[in-house]
C-alpha cells in the first residue's frame, strides 16, 4: 500500500513540476543562440529603441501564399525575427502576414495599389505547376502604422528576375537593420537638415527626381547656394555637392573648408572629366577632358586626390550598339561599355555592407596621399580586370565592334570612393588674409586651422551614380536603372540608392543604426567529397544509431524496474 501512496505521490509531484515549469516558461523566455554569426539575437540599439515606442506599432508583410523555397524561406525568417521583436515589447508590437491581393480593412482598394502608390515594384516569377508554368506575383514587402505615419520595408533588393541563395541570405541577414530603419524613421520627431549645393552648376532638373524621393522621407533637404551665402550653417548634418560643373572659387572653398572644419559632415560626386553619354548620340566620338573644378588642393590637403582620367573595367553594365540592318530599320545588339564599371562591394564598412552591385558612368579613379590625423576608407573599387584611361580620352563607340583587348585589363581594385575622418587640417592654415579672418569671427564663426569634433567627407569620382535616367515614356526612371536597357533582359536596377542613403546615415551619426548592418547569415554547404566517400557511414549513423540507442534505453528500463520489484 505504501508502495502505490509513494509511486503516486511520485507522480503528482511530477506533474507539479511540469506545470509550474511552463508557467516559468510563459512567464520568462530565455532564449541561447549558439550561432557564430548570432543571427537569433538583435542589437542591444535595436532593443532600445522597440522599448521607447510611445504607441501600437502595427506591421504587415505580404511574403504569404505558395512561394517559392526562396522566398517562402525568407518569409520564415521574416517572421522569426518579428516574433524576435515583439517580445521585446510585447505589448506595443503587432505583426500579421497577408496577401497583397486583399482588400484593406477600409474597404475601398487592394493592398498591391498602397504597395504601388508608396513605390513597391513587384517581382513576377515563372513558376512550374501541373499545368504547365504560371506567371506568380510576389511583393517582398512590409508596411509599417505608427501613430498617423506609415512606411514601406523593403525585404528583398536583390535581383529581380533571377533569384540566388546567396542574395536570400543577404536580405535574411538584412532583415534586423531594414526593420530597425523603417522604425526609427518614422518614430523619431525631428529629420537631419541635408543642404543641397548648386552654385557651381550641380544639377537641379528631372536628373535629380529620385534622389530627392530617396532623401526626403528620412531628412529635410534644402539646396543651398554657397556663394551667395557668408558661411555654411552648422544646423546643416550634411553638405552635397553631386556632379558640380563650375569652376570653385577660393572664397567658396574657404566656406567648405571652414565647414569640415567645424566637425562638418561633407559628400561629393564628382566628375573630373567632361564625358557625358548623350555626347555619343551626336557623333560616334568624343574626347574626354578635364573639368577644372579647382578642388585638387582642397581634396589633396585631405588624404586624396581625383585623377584625370577615366577606369575601364571588364565587369560593367550593358548598352545598345548598331551592327546592321537599314536606315529605316536598324539591327541592335546588348554588348558590354567598359565605360560603365559595376562595383562589388568588398563589405569592408558598414555602408557598404550587403549591397548588391553599385553601377557607374565614365569613373574617375581615386589616389590616396599621406594626410597625418586623417583615417581613410577604399568604399568602391574596381574588379581585378579593370585599367585606367589617361587624358585626353578618346571615347568611340567602335570600340565596341571587336572583343576588348583582355591582356590591356590588368590593374585591379582601383579606388573610386573613398571615405575620410578624423582631425582635418586647414588648407587656408597660415594663408587666410587678416581680412578674411575677422570677416568669419562677426559671423560667429572664427577661423579654425584644425578640425574640431568628428569631421567626415565621402568622396565618390562619379558624379552620374546618384542621379537617374529619364525616359520620354515614363519620365525619371529609379537611381541606379539604366535607360538604355529599359526593357530589356538587361535591365536591373542597381543598389545605387541604397549606397547614397548608407553614405547619409553614416554621416548624419546614426552609427548604431549602422551598426545592425553587419549580420551576416554564412552558407556552410556541405563538402561533396566527403559525401561521396563518407555517404555509407553517415546513412548508418542517421537510421541505425537512433534505433539501438531506443533498444538501449528500454532494455535499461526493463532492467531497472525487475530488479526494483523483484521483491
Amino acid at each position: 500500500m505504501k508502495k502505490i501512496v509513494s509511486h503516486k505521490l511520485s507522480w503528482l509531484i511530477v506533474l507539479l513540476a511540469i506545470v509550474v515549469f511552463n508557467i516559468l516558461a510563459y512567464a520568462f523566455h530565455v532564449k541561447l543562440d549558439l550561432t557564430k554569426e548570432k543571427r537569433y539575437t538583435i542589437n542591444n540599439n535595436t532593443k532600445n529603441l522597440l522599448k521607447q515606442l510611445e504607441a501600437n506599432i502595427e506591421i504587415t508583410v505580404f511574403l504569404t501564399g505558395n512561394l517559392p523555397s526562396g522566398f517562402q524561406k525568407l518569409a520564415n525568417s521574416t517572421d522569426d525575427f518579428l516574433h524576435l521583436i515583439k517580445e521585446t515589447n510585447n505589448s506595443k508590437i503587432k505583426f500579421e502576414f497577408k496577401d497583397a491581393s486583399d482588400v484593406m480593412e477600409d474597404g475601398d482598394r487592394k493592398y498591391e495599389d498602397t504597395l504601388k502608390a508608396m513605390g513597391a515594384n513587384a517581382i513576377n516569377l515563372s513558376i512550374q505547376i501541373k499545368q504547365g508554368q504560371q506567371i506568380q506575383t510576389i511583393y517582398p514587402y512590409a508596411i509599417i502604422k505608427y501613430k498617423n505615419n506609415i512606411s514601406l520595408v523593403s525585404l528583398y533588393t536583390g535581383n529581380k528576375r533571377v533569384l540566388s541563395q546567396s542574395e536570400i541570405n543577404s536580405a535574411e541577414a538584412m532583415l534586423e537593420y531594414q526593420f530597425t530603419k523603417a522604425i526609427d524613421d518614422i518614430t523619431k520627431s525631428e529629420k537631419p537638415l541635408i543642404a543641397y549645393s548648386y552654385a557651381n552648376g550641380e544639377l537641379t532638373d528631372a536628373r535629380t527626381y529620385d534622389l530627392l524621393q530617396a532623401i526626403q522621407p528620412q531628412y529635410n533637404l534644402f539646396t543651398f547656394n554657397i556663394n551667395a551665402r557668408p558661411a555654411i550653417p552648422d544646423t546643416f548634418k550634411v553638405l552635397m555637392i553631386v556632379k558640380p560643373s563650375l569652376q570653385f572659387t577660393e572664397d567658396e572653398k574657404l566656406k567648405i573648408d571652414q565647414y569640415l572644419m567645424r566637425g562638418g559632415k561633407v559628400i561629393c560626386f564628382i566628375d573630373n572629366l567632361n564625358a557625358e553619354q548623350d555626347s555619343l548620340r551626336l557623333k560616334p566620338e568624343l574626347i574626354a577632358y578635364d573639368r577644372n573644378l579647382n578642388l585638387t588642393d582642397l581634396f589633396f590637403k585631405y588624404g586624396i586626390r581625383i585623377n584625370t582620367d577615366l577606369v575601364m573595367d571588364l565587369q560593367c553594365d550593358f548598352m545598345p550598339f548598331g551592327v546592321g540592318g537599314s536606315k529605316e530599320k536598324s539591327q541592335f545588339e546588348f554588348l558590354h561599355w567598359n565605360y560603365y564599371p559595376l562595383f562589388e562591394s568588398k563589405n569592408n564598412h558598414p555602408i557598404n555592407k550587403n549591397l548588391g552591385l553599385i553601377a557607374g558612368r565614365f569613373v574617375n579613379s581615386i589616389d590616396t596621399v599621406k594626410a597625418e590625423g586623417i583615417t581613410k576608407t577604399i568604399l568602391l573599387s574596381t574588379s581585378d580586370n579593370s585599367r585606367k584611361l589617361g587624358t585626353p580620352a578618346l571615347i568611340s563607340l567602335n570600340e565596341n565592334r571587336n572583343t576588348p583587348e583582355d591582356v590591356l585589363f590588368n590593374q585591379k581594385n582601383i579606388p573610386t570612393a573613398v571615405l575620410l575622418e578624423g582631425n582635418f587640417k586647414s588648407l587656408y592654415k597660415n594663408r587666410i588674409s587678416q581680412l578674411q579672418a575677422d570677416s568669419l569671427t562677426k559671423l560667429g564663426a572664427p577661423y579654425l586651422p584644425e578640425s574640431i569634433g568628428n569631421a567626415k567627407l565621402i568622396v565618390v569620382a562619379d558624379g552620374d551614380m546618384v542621379l537617374n535616367d529619364v525616359s520620354q515614356k515614363q519620365g525619371p526612371l529609379p537611381i541606379g536603372v539604366n535607360l538604355y536597357t529599359l526593357g530589356s533582359q538587361y535591365e536591373y536596377q542597381f543598389a545605387n540608392r541604397d549606397f547614397l542613403l548608407n553614405c547619409l546615415e553614416y554621416l548624419t551619426g546614426n552609427e548604431a543604426l549602422m551598426a545592425t548592418r553587419n549580420k551576416d547569415i554564412v552558407l556552410r554547404l556541405l563538402d561533396s567529397k566527403k559525401i561521396e566517400t563518407e555517404k555509407s557511414f553517415w546513412q548508418i549513423n542517421n537510421i541505425a544509431v537512433p534505433i539501438l540507442l531506443v533498444v538501449l534505453c528500454g532494455f535499461i528500463y526493463q532492467y531497472w524496474r525487475r530488479k526494483k520489484y523483484a521483491a
